[in-house]
């Protein structure tokens, strides 16, 4: 797949559509300012080369459920490339585990687990330390306010103006 560079008007059409969604066509080549059948060209063109990869609706989770969040600081025992690759690995098939970022500096990763409860989260914390998956250390933070939350970086947050 040969990636196209994006122009001003490819971005615009990313940003309507990371903020709209559900935007018509009719309505995105209106905002974008293009006739409907070129900006339809370019929607599936950045749907080709992979810019979008899915449609999604952002769901109000704690109008459904009571939850825990928790922030948790992972040290591994050792940092071979082996020792990453195999706590990667396992924590890509723990659905629990809805973040993880890999970092430099004092730790290693920090995750953001959320769990039905404390206690569930110590049980997976638990199977994670039984699982030998290279776990050194881990620091848990619980998260008493969710001040601001964002599954998507806006577009125009990272753009020079």
């Amino acid at each position: 797949m040969t990636l196209t560079a994006l122009d001003p008007t490819d971005l615009k059409i990313l940003s309507v559509l990371q903020n709209e969604g559900r935007i018509s066509k009719t309505d995105l080549a209106e905002r974008v300012n293009l006739s409907p059948s070129p900006c339809w060209v370019r929607l599936q063109r950045l749907e080709d080369e992979g810019y979008i990869t899915s449609y999604s609706a952002n769901i109000v989770l704690d109008k459904l459920f009571s939850f825990s969040t928790v922030m948790v600081e992972v040290s591994l025992k050792s940092h071979t490339k082996n020792d990453f690759i195999r706590f990667e690995e396992a924590v890509q098939s723990m659905d629990h585990v809805v973040d993880c970022y890999a970092t430099g500096g004092g730790i290693d990763y920090i995750l953001r687990i959320v769990a039905k409860d404390i206690d569930l989260y110590q049980k997976l914390i638990d199977e994670m330390l039984d699982a030998d998956i290279g776990i050194d250390r881990y620091f848990t933070y619980i998260v008493t306010k969710t001040v601001k939350s964002s599954n998507q970086i806006k577009i125009n947050a990272l753009l020079d103006n």
